[in-house]
């Protein structure tokens, strides 16, 4: 393939109909396009199916996109579909949301910097003033706004506003020590993410690490999932997961728990922006990637 050449990503799912398949790689067809990575799922249980085809335009002249969008959109109807089509080069916008913990925000900072992560950072927000040093680094616009139980709806409406000025495409809190207002995550449906360590529940609270090595672990892990009003219970995305053994004192354990934690929280954030994952009630379906 020409490294010039434009591509696309065709993302949603759709009622479990015959025809579905000609929707997409007919419509693809029709158009001269070539389609080079196709993803497909039917879930018997709702009777939806997700689909998620990576294409280029291979015809003469110029792609004519809206004619594509326009006769997949009318035919799409027939099939209850929801759907994106994406040029798989333009780069999500992502609000970044952190406390004073750094590891997984240095991580998101150095893959955006390298070009490993698909993605724009138009604001970091924090209720602490710590990480700001990191932010100017990057050269991104740093919040601070300070919460307090009383001050909480002001604060989170403050975010909002943030969020909606730059037009966010998806929020992701990389180590945020805040719980989200239910209305917050409302607005936030599908489009926030939220990293924690998997120990969870069975390890609850304050100092998790220091509980699981009261217990004698030999597993530390992360999860990645999107953000629910149930805490900690929204839809997993990916997850990690370590070997640990005996040796590992509560601050070697903290070590490797934040090592998973980031690579969790990136694959997560490469997922969703590569249009790879899809909510399906409380679960989702999530194609392989690179």
């Amino acid at each position: 393939m020409n490294a010039i050449e434009k591509t696309y990503i065709l993302s949603g799912s759709s009622a479990s109909k015959l025809g579905v398949l000609d929707l997409i790689i007919g419509c693809l067809y029709k158009h001269e396009c070539y389609a080079y990575e196709i993803h497909t799922f039917d879930d018997n249980d709702v009777e939806r199916f997700f689909f998620r085809v990576e294409f280029r335009y291979v015809g003469g002249g110029e792609f004519a996109e809206e004619s594509l969008r326009s006769q997949f959109g009318d035919r799409a109807e027939a099939f209850d579909a929801v759907w994106d089509l994406r040029d798989s080069s333009t780069p999500d916008k992502v609000v970044i949301l952190v406390s004073k913990y750094d590891h997984c925000l240095q991580d998101i900072l150095h893959r955006h910097s390298i070009g490993a992560l698909n993605i724009d950072i138009p604001a970091i927000i924090s209720n602490h003033p710590d990480l700001e040093r990191l932010a100017q680094w990057y050269n991104i616009p740093y919040f601070h706004l300070p919460i307090t139980a009383d001050t909480k709806p002001q604060q989170e409406a403050e975010i909002w506003s943030i969020i909606q000025k730059v037009d966010a495409d998806l929020v992701v809190l990389a180590r945020y020590m805040q719980v989200l207002s239910d209305d917050m995550c409302k607005k936030l449906h599908g489009r926030a993410i939220n990293i924690h360590h998997s120990l969870l529940p069975g390890f609850k609270g304050a100092k998790p690490y220091h509980q699981a090595y009261e217990k004698g672990v030999k597993l530390v892990g992360a999860t990645a999932h999107y953000v629910s009003k149930d805490l900690d219970e929204g839809p997993i995305i990916t997850q990690g997961v370590e070997p640990v053994d005996h040796t590992y004192t509560p601050d070697r354990l903290v070590a490797k728990g934040r090592d998973t934690e980031r690579l969790a929280l990136a694959k997560a954030i490469k997922m969703h922006v590569e249009r790879r994952c899809f909510l399906n009630g409380n679960k989702t379906i999530v194609f392989p990637g690179h």
